[in-house]
């Protein structure tokens, strides 16, 4: 008896604003590219290996994709997990592309979201017991 799995897991941030479509009503499809970097190194004998970045194809679909849609952006730093899966197609000129793909199963947005300003001036600022008119004005 065998397992058998497919799975992948990445951390990267999003190369560009997400690619959303929607095929029915209300149901869509979002599309991202992610780079993962490797850090370079430098050899015992002083060799250089420079940083290397791959750029990842993310598929979303459902309630994820709308998830993407209202909140990932370019830039924004992503861990996700899925599968990968692999096709081919014919373009117009009657060459084979074959595309690999990452179908994302969970996500989770790594990159802190700025406050809205209301929540970050009742943080920020102390609360006045009383406002009359005989305050002085800070203007």
């Amino acid at each position: 008896f065998c397992h058998i799995m497919n799975k992948v897991m990445l951390i990267g941030n999003v190369g560009k604003e997400p690619d959303v479509r929607y095929y029915d009503a209300d149901q869509c499809v979002a599309k991202v590219t992610l780079a993962t970097t490797e850090r370079g190194y430098v050899l015992k004998n002083g060799t250089k290996v420079p940083d290397r970045t791959d750029w990842h194809s993310l598929v979303f679909y459902r309630q994820l994709a709308k998830i993407v849609e209202q909140y990932v952006h370019k830039g924004d730093k992503l861990y996700v997990e899925g599968r990968l899966r692999y096709n081919t197609y014919d373009d117009q000129q009657g060459r084979r592309h074959y595309v690999t793909e990452i179908q994302v199963e969970n996500l989770e947005l790594l990159t802190p979201k700025p406050k809205p300003a209301a929540e970050e001036s009742k943080a920020t600022k102390p609360a006045s017991p009383k406002q009359g008119i005989d305050e002085e004005l800070p203007f």
